[in-house]
């Protein structure tokens, strides 16, 4: 853990000292291209990840534009989820976040004090219960960190990407003829320029495909003429980063507190370990009002949480940033430019994602930990599309799976906003009953897997096939993402989680779980499984890969054996393959099952049976299959890729 913004808040590179820290400045204003093929709009996390994934294939044009004059300061997001923690390994950049981040441990509860009411009593403290879903601790940092991060990834690609900041999009149009031809570049973007020096200059982008990612008033969402579906509450809270002198003793501890008459407010530490977050409650709104309507300062917000936590004093020294705003959930009625009536058989050409398509209250944490997933979700299919490897029937089913969890989203934020809340919030049912922090405790332990983003769980179709194989492996949850685990790699000893090596490269993983045979056996089924990989025309690793490429450059295999004592040299060719333009031998593919961190005892694989365990370029599980099921691995891949 590190410490920073003793002497006050810094933005920038937590890397670099607080004397001397500042924040990242802006690259130069370049004309925008005319012709790509992809055009984002957005720099939140839902536009980076999408830029930051798009960055990883030079055969890709990609823009990203955003409205602001630069990198994002102060963030409105904070915690960083577990699921989120492993996308961003997929990216080769965990380890800086989870040395920056606070980490989530424990939650503490606090209530009226019954020998005085006006006072506030702890009630009990619990460990947090996303601790074990995942190799990673729910987190929490400033959201422009995690930007930071996004944006040196994509400015340090093959592809050297960079954003366009000053840009505002005036308008948009799909050409209708234009969309089925998927050569085409159906999409006109234009845009001004709202930097002081050249405010009027208008620009005009042709692309093949369009992200929206601009946010809860996204203009690529009207342009498209989508709807928000949903309503708001007429309930105000306030938001606010704070260095601040309290005796309060769980100032550290993410804490629930309800006070008998003045509200309530949840408690988030910040990174560094002196700054923190409070979301406070406020006032009910009257009908038809907004929170912006509301002439709330920070001081009413800083007044508020004062009352609240009585008796104990509470100093604000600085203020790194704070709002208000009124809770409210709304979901996009679609996720692309595709009617609703009409979908099945067009090629979408825009999409929205992130806070365009959900909006919600910020106290789950769920904003961010489900926008960066949204585009996750959809920039391998996005990539494999363009590069002529899938069908464009592919690009469908970013609606169909992140649509139902952001439906997901707005149910669980509407029950956390009321539980919070000590005064009853708008409700079309007129519940009026009252809460107490235990209801808190048992949602939370209740929605851990969602919160932490490891449950999320994508519906049946033929990229997430169905369960009839699952108890091959019950720990590997088809449609959820691959839950790591370690194993030992055979070339030289070293323990490494396998989740690791699902990086976010467009590439296919097979997992190969051998069974009790010896996988040097050629009669094996594990043998002859590598064989078939390897050899058979019919082979998915022969069907879709370019000749004059690498062997692992489409589809990724590895093999986990539960036999210890094996040797590299025995295996065959295939699992450890000559790459590269020198024919460099990869000995990293293969591993077995150590004592007392038995990968096959910790996932519930069949030690009998073996299995094979596809894995999306997204980390999801698409199927698992018995090691002799040849045909069915070849109909899936057959189903979706091109030849």
């Amino acid at each position: 853990m590190m410490q920073y913004h003793l002497n006050g808040f810094k933005p920038g590179n937590y890397q670099i000292s607080d004397a001397i820290r500042g924040p990242a400045v802006p690259p130069p204003i370049v004309d925008l291209p005319k012709e790509v093929d992809v055009l984002i709009i957005g720099c939140g996390p839902a536009g980076l990840t999408m830029a930051r994934q798009m960055a990883e294939f030079s055969d890709i044009k990609t823009c990203i534009v955003d409205l602001k004059s630069g990198p994002l300061l102060f963030g409105q997001a904070d915690g960083i989820s577990c699921r989120t923690m492993e996308i961003m390994e997929a990216f080769n950049s965990s380890e800086l976040i989870v040395k920056e981040t606070y980490q989530l441990r424990q939650n503490a509860f606090w209530e009226p004090d019954e020998a005085q009411p006006n006072h506030i009593k702890r009630t009990h403290k619990v460990p947090d219960a996303r601790i074990g879903l995942s190799e990673f601790t729910h987190g929490i940092v400033n959201q422009a960190r995690l930007h930071d991060i996004l944006l040196e990834g994509m400015e340090n690609s093959v592809t050297n990407l960079v954003p366009h900041y000053n840009r505002q999009l005036s308008n948009l149009k799909v050409d209708d003829n234009l969309t089925q031809d998927k050569n085409a570049y159906p999409i006109t973007a234009i845009f001004e320029r709202n930097d002081i020096s050249q405010s009027s200059k208008i620009e005009t982008i042709r692309a093949k495909y369009i992200v929206g990612c601009d946010g809860a008033r996204s203009a690529t969402r009207k342009n498209l003429s989508i709807s928000l579906e949903g309503d708001s509450a007429n309930k105000v809270w306030g938001v606010m980063d704070v260095l601040v002198v309290t005796e309060f003793p769980d100032i550290r501890i993410k804490s629930f507190i309800q006070s008998k008459e003045n509200g309530a407010v949840m408690i988030i530490p910040r990174e560094g370990g002196y700054l923190v977050r409070l979301y406070v409650e406020l006032d009910l709104l009257s009908k038809d009002k907004r929170a912006v309507d509301v002439k709330l300062t920070i001081d009413d917000i800083i007044a508020k949480a004062q009352l609240i936590f009585s008796p104990y004093k509470f100093d604000v020294k600085e203020v790194a940033w704070w709002s208000v705003y009124e809770v409210g959930q709304r979901v996009a009625e679609r996720f692309d430019d595709r009617p609703i009536d009409n979908a099945d058989n067009l090629i979408p050409r825009a999409f929205v994602a992130g806070d365009a398509c959900h909006t919600h209250s910020p106290k789950g944490g769920w904003g961010l930990n489900t926008s960066l997933p949204d585009t996750f979700n959809l920039g391998w299919k996005m990539a494999a599309v363009l590069q002529g490897k899938a069908d464009p029937r592919l690009l469908q089913t970013y609606a169909l799976e992140r649509r139902k969890v952001a439906q997901q989203l707005i149910k669980a934020d509407r029950q956390l906003s009321k539980l919070v809340a000590t005064r009853p919030t708008a409700d079309k049912r007129g519940d009026q009953s009252k809460t107490n922090t235990a209801d808190i405790e048992k949602f939370m332990a209740r929605q851990s897997g969602f919160v932490a983003g490891t449950s999320i769980e994508y519906p049946l179709s033929y990229i997430c096939t169905h369960q009839e194989y699952q108890p091959l492996a019950c720990g590997f949850k088809i449609g959820q993402r691959f839950h790591s685990a370690e194993a030992t790699r055979v070339a030289d000893g070293r323990p490494q989680h396998l989740g690791h090596l699902n990086k976010a490269d467009g590439r296919w993983r097979i997992f190969i779980f051998g069974n009790r045979q010896n996988p040097m056996d050629t009669n094996s089924d594990s043998h002859k499984l590598v064989q078939f990989l390897a050899c058979a025309d019919s082979s998915p690793v022969r069907r879709y890969t370019p000749e004059s490429a690498d062997v692992d450059s489409v589809i990724d295999v590895y093999a986990v054996f539960q036999q210890q004592h094996l040797s590299i040299e025995d295996m065959p060719d295939y699992l450890w393959p000559a790459k590269g333009k020198y024919g460099l031998r990869d000995y990293e593919k293969v591993f077995y099952a150590a004592d007392g961190n038995d990968i096959f005892e910790q996932r519930g694989i069949d030690r009998a049976s073996g299995c094979m365990v596809l894995v999306r370029p997204d980390q999801h599980v698409a199927g698992i299959l018995p090691l002799t099921a040849y045909n069915e691995l070849v109909n899936f891949f057959d189903s979706f890729m091109l030849a």
